[in-house]
């Protein structure tokens, strides 16, 4: 896939800088950080998703600031699976615990262009050392384009381009969802869905996302799962076929390279560019000539 600019985000607002902007690495180092104190205010702050995953290990990319100070530019984030069926489908191991995702990768925009591939290659390093239960590393690319209710694109939608650089195998995509969207075109996570509807752990965080959203609150005895039908029969949230996501795997050893031979080593996807709403995946019939 060839491209120009490197996606980055500020205050949850997607930006753009030029590839061939590049880092000076003497004036940056990286790190473990605080999941609570440090990773989760940064990402929450700009990353359009404004939220973080069950995080395995939080990884820091810091930059000499004013007065000889360090100061946080990125953070990289290693997350739980989305579940557990992810790890042997996508990475060919049988344990879960022995992969992870990349849950959040997140860098500021006064850094240049190759920041992402500096700050990654590192996290792995320190990731084998800080948790040597894992092995591989999954992630994924949303290619859906999203618009705000001002007609604005807060969310592109990308196919990977930064994991294909980096030699990743790209395996393809997660199972196809039907995703409920809020009234700003934003996405609520399945997860939370999930919290709400069986009224597990954290659903009064998930609800009250949903209320600050604009949402009526639900009513002292009313069933939750019904609440959330009121809210899309009412209009507040609609339905959203989701193809599925672009997945990559990061095989770190040996032995998870033996493993990824149970997985598919597709092509790489290209980028639609024409693309201006929905999936901006050209399909396989253009990529092939593109």
């Amino acid at each position: 896939m060839l491209t120009t600019r490197t996606q980055r985000w500020r205050d949850r607002r997607c930006r753009w800088i030029p590839n061939a902007s590049e880092i000076d690495p003497a004036r940056l180092s990286v790190d473990v950080i605080d999941t609570r104190l440090h990773a989760a205010p940064f990402v929450k702050a700009h990353h359009y998703a404004a939220s973080m995953p069950v995080a395995r290990l939080s990884i820091g990319l810091f930059a000499n600031g004013k007065g000889g100070r360090s100061e946080l530019v990125g953070v990289c984030v290693f997350s739980h699976p989305v579940n557990n069926a992810s790890v042997p489908k996508t990475a060919g191991l049988s344990n879960p615990r022995t992969a992870c995702d990349l849950g959040r990768l997140v860098i500021d925009q006064s850094q240049g262009g190759n920041a992402e591939s500096f700050l990654v290659s590192r996290a792995f390093r320190i990731l084998r050392r800080e948790k040597p239960e894992i092995l591989s590393v999954i992630s994924y690319a949303d290619p859906v384009r999203r618009i705000d209710e001002g007609g604005h694109v807060f969310l592109p939608g990308h196919v990977g381009g930064l994991y294909a650089v980096m030699g990743s195998r790209y395996v393809g995509r997660s199972s196809p969802r039907t995703d409920l969207i809020l009234p700003n075109g934003r996405p609520i996570s399945s997860r939370a869905v999930s919290k709400i509807r069986n009224a597990e752990c954290g659903q009064r965080y998930a609800m009250d996302d949903l209320v600050r959203a604009g949402a009526r609150p639900p009513g002292f005895d009313e069933d939750r799962a019904a609440w959330l039908t009121d809210l899309e029969r009412t209009g507040f949230l609609r339905r959203q076929r989701h193809p599925g996501c672009h997945a990559y795997l990061f095989p770190l050893t040996r032995a998870a390279k033996l493993a990824a031979r149970k997985v598919p080593d597709l092509a790489y996807p290209v980028l639609d560019r024409r693309a201006l709403e929905g999936d901006v995946t050209l399909p396989p019939l253009f990529a092939e000539t593109a």
